[in-house]
């Protein structure tokens, strides 16, 4: 069974940028519901269908398959409203991968950084640009962002 353990942190500062490989990410979601998601996105011209089970602790089951782009594109279209946008820069620090998104849209202002691990208790150094943890925080899962758009909460993190 795929198992992703992803923990997920706010950002204090733009500093992640400095050697930062960028993306454009678009995605969307054919189902939100917290015990299952499914989203589809498009980056890097390719299409890739998620799916997502409920989340415990920093764990959760995690499909994905490749989509052709333009049955992405077609996919993106009968997904809830709105759709993400969001750019993604990716770090390395201390030999771990860091994937840090930048909101755009409803979400502008949003950027969290995230880090995949092979389990859950897995040390690992915190770049000096990482804040407060939001791993277990729903808040901060995508899926909620459409429903709940930052540009909509009164206290903002950055």
């Amino acid at each position: 069974m795929p198992l992703e353990i992803e923990r997920k942190f706010l950002v204090l500062n733009h500093d992640y940028k400095a050697n930062a490989q960028r993306s454009l990410f678009r995605q969307g979601y054919l189902s939100s519901h917290p015990e299952r998601t499914v989203r589809v996105r498009i980056a890097h011209d390719k299409g890739v269908l998620t799916i997502k089970g409920p989340t415990t602790g920093a764990s959760r089951q995690e499909f994905e398959y490749p989509l052709p782009l333009s049955d992405a594109q077609s996919l993106l279209m009968l997904c809830e409203k709105p759709i993400i946008e969001k750019y993604r820069y990716t770090l390395e620090y201390q030999g771990m991968l860091w994937e840090v998104d930048e909101f755009l849209g409803d979400n502008e202002g949003l950027i969290l950084a995230e880090i995949e691990l092979p389990s859950e208790d897995t040390p690992f150094l915190k770049p000096h640009w990482i804040g407060e943890e939001v791993t277990g925080d729903p808040r901060y899962y995508n899926s909620y962002l459409i429903r709940n758009p930052y540009k909509t909460w009164r206290v903002k993190s950055l």
